[in-house]
């Protein structure tokens, strides 16, 4: 006969216990998510509730709190609201420069250069206006794209720097705009060879020669004079080459001088063989015509 299994009161005992600890377990969990949320929403309603107060004093002071601690977005914010109160007050000014930071460090450069001009335009006197007036060539400079793109924003960052420079000749700060200024510079030679090059490689070759020799009037300074001045002559002669009969003769002498400006200006050069052979077939179809 069979019997009914019951279970012994061990089994018993550790069915209880498991049940037990996998519901504590539950439980705690469910506190853990439950406190973490409370909180979040705790920090928030503070925000909130300081972003919706009348209490400007409380509402700046949490701004300077939350700027400190990088928090750009809410501190923003807060400068914003108390901008409202503390206008043209005394505390309008180190608020306003602050506010501009907070679009320079959250990437808004456009804005924050906008905010920085017109802290400097309007403080004239302050102690911050200095390092106003860098920030909106500064901002400017971090707008500025590669060499391949439009370049408004590196001659407007370059304009910059070169006013504060002349408005404040003894800061430390002129140093970095000579450099920063030499690395835009540096930006725009390469867009101009680059640009001279691409007609070249299009075979408009006059619009090639032009650009080469405005980049040479532009950039004096060029450390790769002698490439362009190979490219010019390069340029010349295929004009010269594919030119209507009417206007070859003119054009290959035109080669010859470039030729000979080039090799006066650099002997050495590694371009000296291929200028010195470009020369040399220019003179031979010029002999052409004199005969």
């Amino acid at each position: 006969m069979l019997q009914a299994k019951h279970a012994t009161p061990n089994n018993w005992y550790t069915g209880k216990k498991t049940y037990f600890c996998t519901l504590m377990r539950k439980s705690l969990s469910i506190i853990a998510i439950f406190t973490i949320a409370l909180t979040l929403t705790s920090c928030k309603s503070e925000f909130e509730r300081i972003r919706a107060s009348t209490n400007a004093p409380l509402m700046l002071e949490k701004a300077y709190s939350y700027y400190e601690n990088e928090d750009w977005d809410k501190a923003q914010i807060l400068f914003e609201s108390a901008l409202n109160y503390y206008r043209a007050r005394q505390e309008a000014e180190k608020l306003y420069f602050h506010y501009a930071y907070t679009f320079y460090h959250m990437k808004q450069y456009s804005l924050a250069g906008n905010y920085f001009k017109n802290f400097a335009n309007t403080f004239t006197n302050s102690p911050y206006r200095e390092e106003a007036l860098f920030m909106v060539a500064f901002s400017e400079y971090n707008q500025s794209p590669s060499y391949r793109l439009d370049q408004t924003h590196t001659y407007t960052a370059i304009n910059g720097f070169e006013l504060f420079a002349n408005t404040y000749p003894n800061s430390e700060k002129v140093a970095d705009c000579n450099r920063l200024i030499d690395e835009l510079r540096n930006k725009l030679e390469k867009k101009a060879f680059y640009q001279a090059q691409l007609y070249f490689d299009l075979k408009d070759y006059r619009a090639s020669v032009i650009s080469f020799e405005n980049l040479l009037q532009d950039f004096p300074e060029t450390k790769q004079a002698d490439k362009v001045r190979y490219m010019i002559t390069n340029a010349a002669y295929s004009l010269a080459d594919l030119s209507i009969y009417e206007k070859q003769a003119e054009r290959f002498r035109e080669t010859i001088n470039y030729a000979d400006i080039f090799l006066e200006k650099f002997p050495e050069s590694e371009y000296k063989n291929e200028v010195l052979r470009l020369q040399q077939q220019a003179e031979a179809q010029l002999k052409q015509f004199e005969q």
